[in-house]
């Protein structure tokens, strides 16, 4: 049996506050950042969540993290909301997100262009099919991507 990374067991330990609190595990990340490790998890509730619902999350988990320690050596625990442009990076989240508009970035130009922005409107064994325009489809396989993202407008509609 393989050992569990880091970031599963960190979920793993979540989950029965999760659920108590109500709260959606949308992604957790242990990760080196500069001379530092980072536990981060990224929480949400239907409807969103607040800053309140974030800091009493974070020290429920902190109490149990601290039992069962889980990480060897220091580090810091970070829990926030997915944002506004949350990344997908779970089979679920393209699911749940079907029929949003998603920007995604290729790991390869295809044509010489990287970017794309589309509507999700179909997601199969890692493969998303994106509405680029009203008549064009683009498959792309999720293991070409660098990264997907909940793709928001923020120009405030035509700037005419």
């Amino acid at each position: 049996m393989a050992k569990k990374n880091t970031a599963a067991v960190a979920e793993e330990l979540a989950q029965p506050i999760l659920e108590e609190m109500g709260l959606l595990l949308w992604d957790v990340v242990y990760e080196k950042e500069g001379s530092g490790w980072y536990l981060r998890y990224y929480v949400d509730r239907e409807g969103g969540i607040d800053i309140n619902s974030c800091e009493a999350f974070s020290r429920a988990v902190e109490k149990v993290l601290d039992a069962a320690d889980p990480i060897e050596g220091s580090y810091t625990l970070e829990v926030s909301s997915p944002g506004i442009e949350r990344q997908l990076t779970r089979d679920w989240h393209f699911e749940y997100l079907m029929g949003q508009p998603l920007f995604v970035r290729l790991i390869r130009p295809v044509e010489g262009i990287r970017d794309f922005t589309g509507t999700l409107t179909a997601y199969r064994d890692g493969t998303m099919t994106l509405l680029l325009d009203e008549e064009t489809e683009m498959n792309v396989e999720r293991s070409e991507t660098a990264f997907v993202r909940l793709y928001n407008d923020f120009s405030g509609g035509d700037s005419k």
